[in-house]
């Protein structure tokens, strides 16, 4: 009968078919999974082109950061990751020969971690800061922060801004506060590392440490420049009010206003500056808009969830990825874009003063 060779010689052809297949597919498989693949992703799918960053996200995912906290992440991550992938490209042409490079990619690496809690290390930055005043804690204290908690009592009690200004200065406090916190990670991100690469014979504390570590890296010392220009600022914004005049209203934007005020450069140059600001500010308003709708609707998910409708509780999932998506996005442009500004301000100061 003839049926049993038609079968067998398929079959045959067949094993030695999927057999190559298989062998393609595990190649170009262990080439993903080094590229990109995390411990427990599924290779091609990976979020991100670099193994780390895709551990970094994995981790998060199980951990339980709030919505907006968790889009955060992913946006610090993809600078991360676009960062890393241009080095490689400075490396493989023989740029950054000293390395000064890959130590602050490194160290923007670190800083991600602990700003999330994921160093490994329980987060006491602000609560040091807060240990110092228990016994005096007032009411009015919600910037973990003694100088900030005064000037914002002495401003909101002073009766020179309207509810709408107090919401836009409480706004420019809680970005000082952000920025006081993300100093304090560096440093400490930045002291780890010294002290782990080197056996240091007489440690340093205090002021003396922080004095040779800003010495040794300019991004630490031009961090406490921004801030004490940022504490300058709202001093006077306190005692002073706002100005009619305000070019900008969100803190990010009028700090790089103020600081291309300060870099020395020409009226034309300052006008175009000034436009692509307020580019720059819509994008971070939509950006903090879109935070607030993510906000919104994971409550409403957490909500439609409890009253157990499937069909509902798809249909808001599905509007809540796509939100989440979004704001992921808009928040890895807005920080490209904030990037790329802060470039631009600092290199075309340095050109000014060099001339």
């Amino acid at each position: 009968p003839r049926m049993p060779t038609l079968r067998k010689f398929p079959l045959r052809c067949v094993a030695v078919a999927l057999c190559l297949v298989a062998n393609v597919m595990a190649g170009k498989y262990s080439r993903e999974m080094n590229e990109a693949k995390a411990d427990g992703g599924d290779g091609p799918t990976a979020e991100f082109r670099i193994a780390k960053l895709n551990q970094v996200w994995e981790k998060a995912k199980r951990m339980e950061l709030s919505p907006v906290r968790q889009a955060e992440l992913h946006s610090d991550l993809k600078i991360q990751e676009k960062d890393e992938l241009q080095w490689k490209k400075m490396k493989v042409e023989g740029l950054d020969e000293n390395g000064e490079k890959e130590a602050q990619l490194r160290r923007n690496f670190n800083v991600i971690l602990a700003k999330y809690g994921m160093d490994g290390k329980r987060d006491t930055r602000t609560l040091e800061n807060n240990s110092l005043k228990d016994h005096d804690i007032k009411e009015g204290d919600i910037f973990d922060d003694p100088r900030l908690d005064k000037l914002w009592n002495k401003a909101k009690s002073s009766g020179k801004f309207s509810s709408e200004e107090l919401l836009s200065l409480k706004r420019e406090f809680q970005h000082h506060k952000d920025k006081i916190h993300e100093y304090n990670i560096l440093m400490d991100t930045v002291s780890r590392t010294e002290e782990i690469h080197k056996n240091v014979i007489s440690p340093l504390e205090g002021e003396a440490k922080e004095h040779v570590l800003h010495q040794k890296h300019t991004d630490l010392k031009q961090k406490m420049r921004d801030l004490n220009q940022g504490f300058d600022r709202l001093r006077k914004l306190s005692h002073e009010g706002f100005t009619e005049d305000s070019e900008f209203r969100e803190p990010r934007v009028i700090e790089l206003w103020e600081a291309a005020k300060r870099a020395n450069l020409s009226t034309d140059e300052l006008d175009s500056l000034k436009e692509e600001l307020h580019h720059f500010e819509t994008k971070v308003e939509k950006h903090s808009h879109y935070q607030e709708q993510l906000e919104l609707s994971h409550q409403k998910l957490q909500h439609v969830e409890a009253l157990g409708d499937k069909e509902h509780i798809k249909r808001n999932q599905e509007k809540y990825n796509t939100l989440a998506e979004k704001t992921r996005e808009m928040g890895y442009k807005m920080k490209k874009h904030l990037q790329d500004l802060s470039n631009k301000i600092s290199r075309q100061g340095l050109e000014h003063n060099e001339l």
